[in-house]
């Protein structure tokens, strides 16, 4: 399959130019023809396009995104015929989160409740619609000038009812370290519950301009958040009130059981922190306190989530030599 270039013709759009490439694919921004608007335009790269896996996994974010309807959610365009490959996405003005916070390092009380609720809004739609986003960080969410959100980049998303697709790489197992829950990181698929643990994570970053759980290395990273403490968010940051710090621990818990369970309810605390209640945490006392001693045991959970990757490895061998 040729590679496109500005001014090419991709059915009825026209390339203006390459705006962004990942390990998957690329994304150009282009013209819809009959429409005269601007789309964003994903393309698959050929070594995706011969893994059956790594295909069906494109299909199915095109079939989530084309579902989707929500003003915080990317829209797919679908209802036709291609001539190739690809997701025709809205094309979305502004920068992702990642960018600003890079720029920022963190947020004002105020605005980081905004965005967060905003998120929140989005998670609680596709929740309801059956998506589980489960790689939700600031890499994958856009902002505007006027900090509305956009939650893109389904690309390991979850659907209700859908079979289970495994992959060939560890970050598509298992999400990103630095975001990634609990039950994930023990190799469960995760529900919406995730999602706002993930989210717990943003908002704790956009209030203090770090993530909660460090490490050397992913593995470090995801043993830090089984094992030990963050360090409160007001140690962090005075201008969190206890309450908020409270809706943050909710968010962080490690088992999804004692979690907020639903996007909605996480909202509603956000906007009602007048009304939260403060529990006696014993992570406010022992959060200076490093644990070590589980690293087998994540060695193990690591594995484990490793298996059906080294399986699909052998397979493809096997494949090759016959």
């Amino acid at each position: 399959m040729k590679s496109l270039h500005p001014g090419d013709l991709l059915d009825r759009y026209r390339i203006e130019n390459l705006v962004a490439r990942s390990g998957m694919a690329s994304i150009f921004r282009a013209t819809d023809m009959q429409s005269g608007q601007q789309v964003a335009i994903k393309i698959p790269h050929p070594d995706m396009e011969a893994d059956p896996v790594l295909f069906d996994r494109f299909k199915r974010e095109a079939e989530i995104g084309e579902r989707l309807d929500h003003a915080g959610v990317m829209k797919v365009i679908g209802g036709e015929e291609h001539s190739r490959v690809y997701m025709a996405m809205e094309w979305v003005e502004g920068r992702l989160l990642r960018q600003v916070l890079h720029d920022q390092k963190k947020f004002p009380v105020e605005r980081a409740l905004k965005i967060a609720i905003e998120i929140l809004d989005a998670l609680d739609y596709i929740h309801r619609n059956g998506v589980v986003h489960r790689d939700l960080k600031p890499e994958n969410i856009m902002l505007d000038a006027e900090d509305h959100i956009k939650l893109i980049e389904f690309g390991i998303a979850g659907l209700e009812g859908a079979r289970r697709l495994t992959f060939a790489k560890l970050s598509h197992v298992m999400g990103t370290p630095d975001y990634i829950s609990p039950e994930q990181v023990k190799g469960k698929r995760g529900d919406g519950r995730s999602d706002l643990y993930a989210l717990g994570i943003i908002l704790y970053e956009m209030l203090t301009g770090k993530t909660p759980f460090s490490g050397p290395n992913p593995f470090a990273v995801m043993n830090d958040r089984l094992l030990n403490n963050p360090v409160p968010p007001r140690e962090a940051n005075p201008e969190i009130s206890p309450e908020l710090q409270e809706v943050i621990y909710r968010a962080l818990e490690r088992e999804p059981s004692n979690r907020y369970s639903t996007a909605n309810e996480f909202a509603w605390d956000l906007e009602h922190l007048d009304q939260v209640g403060v529990a006696e945490r014993t992570e406010l006392r022992d959060w200076k306190e490093r644990k070590t001693s589980a690293g087998r045991r994540l060695l193990f959970y690591a594995a484990m989530a490793l298996i059906p990757i080294v399986i699909f490895g052998l397979l493809l061998l096997v494949a090759k030599h016959t």
